[in-house]
């Protein structure tokens, strides 16, 4: 049976929660992350948000448009990284 254990926290000035380390952890939650908070009654529900597949499409492409850089050169240096990486691990270039 898992143990579950309560933490007591303050909210602070603007509404800010500290979330315990070892919940971030268990949640595998880090800064810059983003949650959330569902309303169940009384209690509040706080999961990692987790984005499905469109939204790191979208993310992604907006990343690459803000940056100036084509999926054509992306993937271009990913395949150098690739074999740069081959190399260095194999002391050979691949293929």
């Amino acid at each position: 049976m898992t143990e579950y254990k309560s933490y007591d926290r303050e909210i602070k000035d603007r509404g800010q929660l500290t979330i315990p380390k070892k919940i971030r952890e268990t949640g595998r939650i880090g800064e810059g992350d983003w949650v959330t908070i569902i309303p169940a009654g009384e209690a509040l529900i706080i999961l990692p948000k987790r984005f499905d597949l469109d939204e790191a499409r979208k993310k992604i492409r907006k990343i690459l448009k803000d940056s100036g850089i084509t999926e054509e050169d992306l993937l271009k240096g990913l395949e150098e990284e690739r074999e740069a990486l081959y190399e260095e691990t194999y002391g050979r270039k691949g293929r």
